[in-house]
């Protein structure tokens, strides 16, 4: 996937139906690669920060069952994960690009995607996973990336502390693009 932060989607009008998901994709198994999931945990807890018309999902690594639920219809797709440091694949923990925990907002257009990248049945790579649906007969939602530089993606379980700091200004990130959508409970603030 090649994120551009400096440009989010302009937000398109929506059906009065409109559906969103978002997405908590990454393992946790491998520490702070589960920042999706907890934040897709934190957000499912608190029914006051979401709309009606939003469904939030820990994906895990089940990238198919979120195929299946893209082809199902959604319109906007929020997508919470771990990402590089860099844009250009510099690893967390180098000298050069964001520190850990440190929280990205990016727009993801299809032209950003590599429709050649492998989609496993049994992985979750987001890239594959969203390239691969037009082929699946789907088209890329408006979509946005909320994420996360690990500090640690070794086996174990539990976030390290950056990346467990950066989780409530995760869930605001996501409760912002929402508002932006007007699909958030119109009594919160994000």
């Amino acid at each position: 996937m090649n994120p551009v932060p400096a440009e989010v989607p302009a937000v398109p009008a929506l059906k009065a139906a409109a559906r969103v998901l978002v997405a908590g994709v990454g393992n946790i198994f491998l520490r702070d690669d589960g920042f999706g999931p907890e934040v897709a945990r934190q957000l499912a807890s608190d029914s006051r920060l979401l709309g009606s018309k939003v469904r939030v999902v820990d994906y895990g690594i089940r990238g198919m069952h979120l195929v299946y639920d893209l082809l199902d219809g959604v319109e906007v797709l929020i997508l919470v994960d771990a990402v590089p440091a860099e844009e250009n694949g510099e690893q967390a923990g180098s000298s050069v690009g964001s520190p850990a925990g440190s929280v990205r907002v990016m727009g993801i257009r299809s032209e950003h995607l590599d429709g050649r990248a492998a989609l496993d049945p049994h992985g979750m790579n987001p890239a594959a996973v969203l390239g691969r649906l037009r082929t699946l007969g789907g088209e890329l939602p408006t979509t946005y990336v909320v994420g996360c530089v690990p500090a640690d993606v070794s086996e174990g379980i539990g976030l390290s502390d950056p990346v467990s700091a950066a989780v409530p200004g995760a869930v605001s990130a996501v409760v912002s693009l929402l508002a932006r959508h007007a699909l958030v409970n119109p009594s919160v603030t994000a």
